[in-house]
């Protein structure tokens, strides 16, 4: 969450200072430009806290230490696998593991 925050914040910031650089006449590129610097120097000058948690968020989703995020897809599958298994109690599911490959 704390990613998602601290992009929203610098967007914001992009989408202001070019608003401000249209106002100003700029042009469309410069503005542009000038908006990405200044935000960019903006959250690092200013927002150090938030730009840390949401270096860390990153850190922690992408280190293999995270829970697998599942769609709604796999859940359902899940849920219909585990009412199989309750039915039939000699039904083994295990989607969970790589098949192995054969030796041929």
């Amino acid at each position: 969450m704390a990613f998602w925050k601290f992009t929203a914040l610098r967007l914001g910031i992009v989408v202001l200072v070019f608003i401000i650089g249209l106002f100003l006449q700029l042009g469309i590129v410069y503005s542009a430009i000038v908006a990405v610097v200044i935000a960019w120097c903006v959250t690092y000058l200013f927002f150090r806290k938030m730009r840390d948690a949401a270096s860390a968020s990153l850190q922690h989703r992408f280190s293999g230490k995270a829970a697998p995020l599942r769609t709604s897809t796999e859940i359902s599958d899940a849920m219909a696998e585990d009412e199989a298994v309750d039915r039939h109690s000699q039904l083994g599911v295990d989607a969970d593991r790589k098949p192995r490959p054969t030796k041929d």
